[in-house]
């Protein structure tokens, strides 16, 4: 095709199909990509045989439906005190990638600046630049947090957004109340800026609380926040997710939305409906603390430097004791020699930082978790 022309041209494969696909291969365990590999409460299967037999098999509205809206309603204000009106500030969307993807194609225009902080979840980018937006991506600090200089140092009369993943995936790492007012008053200062908060891992965090942008109140009106049902409940593959915005940044999500996708898959959302009004999010950080306690202390004597671990199911460790290779190539050689499979840090950075960072999927049964951490302590 003689004038076709990539508007994707630096997007290849992702690293988690690479490293998911290499594990595959060489029959490595597989705590690279992030999804876990034990059953799903029971409940959630009865209930979804339940709604297969149900008369819910069509379209439901685009928005979603209402009993599902009503539920995440009740979810948002139970953890967060907070009011939404569900049918002008609420989305159901097919995943937070859909949620993440549509927000950004509806509200960027060519030309506008939208910053992105490294390490940043893969999808950012590529959404900004189909938007014909400018990503502008800023360096967090060694410690995965926030440098509010460089960030602020970065802001201009075109910036039109700010994403942030908070816990932060693919770090772990989890924002003080320090950061969070500090990211107001940042925004304060700069009232065209739309805020969009990731905060897939909502209900994944241990020691600290998380301190979602639901209870910044200052900046609801040009606040969009994405959460997960796959992250949430162990359903990754059921690409189930929801947004919530202001209705006035909401109409435009949904003009997006119901080309994109229109509407997300119903036995889905009935069964969600029932669940969450059965299930409690609040013991979910204790089920995987007990899983990110068992892998430490299969990893601590091991040559693996291991590094805070605040939230999501993601363990992060420096290698530097035991290589001077390359993240990307140390990641292959652990999958093809070792039988392990990691994910890199570098592939998070525009830039390829390298700072000797891999990343382990510690959301895996228990057996798993030995069998990994008895090869991982060898090397």
């Amino acid at each position: 095709m003689k004038h076709y022309h990539s508007k994707l041209p630096n997007v290849g494969t992702t690293i988690f199909t690479v490293m998911s696909q290499l594990a595959k291969e060489t029959g490595a365990i597989n705590l690279s990509q992030g999804f876990p590999n034990f059953p799903v409460d029971p409940l959630l299967v009865e209930l979804l045989e339940k709604n297969a037999q149900k008369d819910v098999h069509q379209y439901m509205p685009m928005a979603g439906s209402p009993e599902l809206m009503t539920q995440v309603s009740k979810l948002i204000y139970d953890n967060y005190q907070r009011n939404i009106d569900a049918s002008s500030e609420l989305l159901i969307t097919a995943g937070a990638t859909q949620a993440i993807f549509t927000s950004i194609l509806a509200l960027i225009s060519p030309g506008d600046e939208v910053i992105i902080l490294d390490p940043s979840y893969d999808c950012y980018e590529p959404a900004v630049t189909l938007a014909g937006g400018i990503p502008v991506h800023v360096q967090l600090g060694d410690d995965f947090l926030p440098d509010w200089d460089r960030i602020e140092g970065v802001i201009s009369s075109k910036t039109k957004m700010i994403i942030t993943n908070n816990p932060h995936n693919p770090s772990g790492r989890m924002w003080s109340k320090e950061d969070v007012d500090t990211l107001e008053l940042l925004l304060l200062k700069n009232e065209n800026i739309i805020l969009l908060s990731d905060e897939v891992y909502e209900f994944i965090h241990f020691e600290k609380e998380h301190i979602s942008a639901h209870t910044v109140t200052s900046l609801s009106h040009r606040t969009i926040i994405t959460s997960s049902f796959g992250k949430t409940f162990h359903i990754t593959g059921w690409k189930m997710g929801y947004l919530v915005a202001p209705e006035k940044l909401m109409v435009e999500i949904k003009k997006v939305h119901q080309f994109n996708v229109f509407s997300v898959n119903s036995v889905a959302q009935a069964t969600l409906s029932d669940y969450l009004q059965q299930s409690d999010v609040s013991i979910l950080g204790l089920f995987y603390q007990k899983k990110r306690d068992l892998f430490q202390s299969l990893l601590k004597d091991s040559n693996f430097e291991l590094l805070p671990c605040e939230g999501t199911y993601f363990q992060t460790v420096n290698y530097k004791a035991i290589s001077q290779q390359n993240d990307v190539e140390f990641c292959k050689e652990l999958a093809i020699k070792h039988k392990v499979a990691a994910i890199p840090i570098s592939v998070f950075n525009k830039s390829n930082l390298d700072q000797k960072i891999i990343r382990f999927c510690f959301a895996k049964n228990d057996e798993t978790l030995i069998s990994a951490t008895k090869i991982l302590c060898q090397i």
